[in-house]
């Protein structure tokens, strides 16, 4: 029978409560941080729902590469287009995935890319209109093999 030593309990313990502290926080900061780029890209203003739609799986077999489309319902004329469109991943290290600009030149407001996801997470699209009026829509991608070191 193995006897557990006073200092042994006592770095199991810090350990197990190190781990706690330190995996916890990750995803509630990469939270914050997709919040906090919302928050400057659209300048505190409300956010409606609506006009953008975000493409991307259900499920993610790996997040290395992960598929994303999007489209805003736009004329893209010279009095109504969009400005720019910002992508965020709310449980990746690290929540800006990437930023569109646009002009009523370019016709049509939509983009793809492949983007690394850490974990299942929910991915936003916030669209800013030439009159400052923002635009989102949010799908969840469930990762089966994370993407981001994770």
């Amino acid at each position: 029978m193995m006897s557990t030593t006073r200092r042994g309990a006592l770095v199991l313990g810090g350990a197990v409560i190190g781990g706690a502290v330190l995996g916890m926080p990750r995803t509630a900061a990469a939270k914050n941080d997709a919040e906090d780029l919302i928050k400057a890209f659209t300048g505190g203003a409300s956010v409606a729902k609506g006009k953008v739609k975000l493409d991307l799986p259900d499920i993610a077999e790996n997040g290395n590469t992960v598929p994303l489309a999007f489209t805003v319902d736009s004329p893209m004329t010279a009095d109504a287009h969009v400005v720019a469109v910002l992508v965020v991943a709310e449980g990746n290290p690290r929540g800006g995935v990437a930023t569109f600009h646009f002009t009523s030149d370019t016709g049509v407001a939509e983009a793809s890319t492949r983007i690394r996801l850490a974990q299942t997470q929910n991915v936003v699209a916030v669209a800013k209109m030439n009159d400052g009026s923002f635009f989102s829509d949010t799908r969840q991608v469930k990762v089966t093999i994370g993407g981001c070191g994770g």
